[in-house]
Formats: structure tokens, sequence, C-alpha cells
């Protein structure tokens, strides 16, 4: 093993993820606002899952273990002045790392605190230089029903699609995370990168992501296309608006099982919520 315990050949992501994170990072702490508030379990955070491709309880840590994190190629095109084809391994010594402590809410009304290890996404666009005609990023999902059970279900429209706007994936708050806890991302938790855009709820943060494409026309994202009036576009958090089945106005903190009051935005409206001061139908922005 040489420098950072990466070999000459592919960096085994799955044999690491109980290891300690192998590449660089530092600490970046400007936007923590839980001074007072316990971090999730790494047991915990681990072990309760959403991954629709692997199944639909929580419970999905041993089918997505049967994933294979590398070799693991990211194409990155669209409306761009350079489009790249790159391997996981290859792209991580491009960005700079840190680590994070952010809220996950999921729409499902519950919530973690997790220490994640990330680059911001903005860093990854600026290798490509998009275009001034792209307004949107999508992002797509491994394609592999073989190995992801549910990817079988013919009317998913499979791969999983989550898509920002370009203003919403250059802020700083969106990010790309490759580790948790100080180790490699579990494939249950996205491995080996997914998004986290933590003012937004949990199903935006597309897992496994294997292509990033510049568009000037907003398509549909996967559960835009199931189920539109449930999980929409924006999915911004907002206690005051709730799902059509359930209040958003409290979570279960996972961490703890106590019940806390759920905020704009998740928290983090000042760096956010100037975002949307143009949007139309502001409901919309919370669905």
């Amino acid at each position: 093993l040489g420098f950072l315990g990466i070999s000459s050949g592919f960096l085994d992501i799955s044999a690491l993820a109980k290891e300690k994170y192998p590449y660089h990072y530092s600490n970046n702490n400007n936007y923590d606002i839980d001074f007072d508030r316990l971090l999730t379990s790494e047991s915990k955070a681990t072990s309760y899952n959403n991954f629709y491709e692997f199944g639909s309880t929580k419970n999905i840590k041993r089918k997505a273990e049967k994933l294979s994190t590398s070799p693991w190629n990211i194409n990155i095109g669209g409306l761009v002045d350079k489009e790249i084809s790159i391997d996981f391994d290859d792209l991580i010594r491009k960005v700079s790392l840190e680590e994070r402590i952010y809220r996950l809410r999921c729409v499902e009304a519950w919530s973690l605190l997790v220490p994640w290890i990330v680059f911001p996404l903005n860093s990854l666009l600026k290798l490509v230089a998009p275009k001034s005609s792209a307004k949107y990023l999508v992002m797509k999902t491994f394609f592999d029903p073989k190995t992801a059970p549910f990817q079988k279900q013919s009317w998913y429209p499979w791969p999983y699609t989550e898509v920002l706007t370009i203003d919403e994936a250059f802020n700083d708050l969106a990010f790309i995370a490759t580790g948790i806890y100080g180790k490699i991302l579990p494939n249950q938790n996205g491995a080996p990168l997914r998004l986290v855009v933590p003012w937004k709820y949990g199903f935006k943060s597309i897992k496994s992501i294997v292509s990033f494409s510049l568009v000037s026309e907003r398509p549909k994202t996967f559960w835009e296309e199931i189920v539109p009036k449930e999980y929409g576009f924006w999915a911004n958090v907002n206690p005051l608006v709730d799902h059509p089945r359930w209040s958003q106005s409290k979570e279960k903190d996972l961490g703890t099982g106590e019940y806390r009051d759920t905020e704009i935005f998740n928290g983090y409206a000042q760096w956010v919520a100037h975002l949307y001061k143009d949007v139309k139908n502001e409901e919309n922005l919370y669905r």
C-alpha cells in the first residue's frame, strides 16, 4: 500500500467500508447548527436506510453489500465545455474533502445528524465548466437488476433519477458524500458517492451516482413519475406544508427517539432561502 492506503490497482471500496477513511480530509464546521444535539449513532445511521433498488424495507444492508463499487465510472456531460468520464478513485484526487456535520430529514418524518466526509457539488461541476444554457443538473444511479432486485420491477422508472436547478447545484450546501463517521461510505448509505442536499427531504439525495448531466429543460424525477402529488420536484423541508398522508410539523430523531420541531429548510434557511425568492406557486416548493 502506498500513500493514503491506495494500491497500484483499484481501491476496494466495499472492503474498506469498515476501516478508517483512506483519503485526507479537513474539518469544516462553518455550517454546523446543532451544538446541543447528539450525533446519531453510526449503527443506527448505517442500518436504517431507504434504498429502493434493493427493497422497500429499511433493512437492506445485506442486500446492498452485493453491489460492487470498484471500479466505479462516473460520466459528467451534457451542456458543458469539457465532458469527462472518470473513475471514482481519480475523481477523489481532484477535489478537496471535508468532514461536515449535517442533518438528514426524511420525508417520512424522521431525522438523523451525521458526520459526512464530502466535497462540494460545485467543485465537481467546475471540472466540466457548464455552459450558460445549462439550467438543471440531472443525476442517475446505476442500473443492474441482477444485483439490485427491485430494479426488476418494470413499473418503476429505473434508473433512479434526481434533478437540481443549476443554482441549487452550485450552492455550498449541496455536496457529494464519499464517507461517513470517518470511514468509507457503506453501500447501504450510497457508496461510493451520493448527493446530500440537507435543506431538502432525503429522497432528493440520490445514492450511488453514475452520471451527471447538465441540461436546459427540466426532466421529471423518479418520484415525480410515480406519485407527483406526494413527492415533487422541489421537496424543500417545511413544517407548515404537510405530506398528503401525514404531518411534517415534527420529526423523530432516530438517535434519541425524541420528537423535534421541524424547521423551515431543515434549519438551513440562512444559506438557501434566497434561491427561491423568485419562484412562483410557493406551496410547490415544499412538496
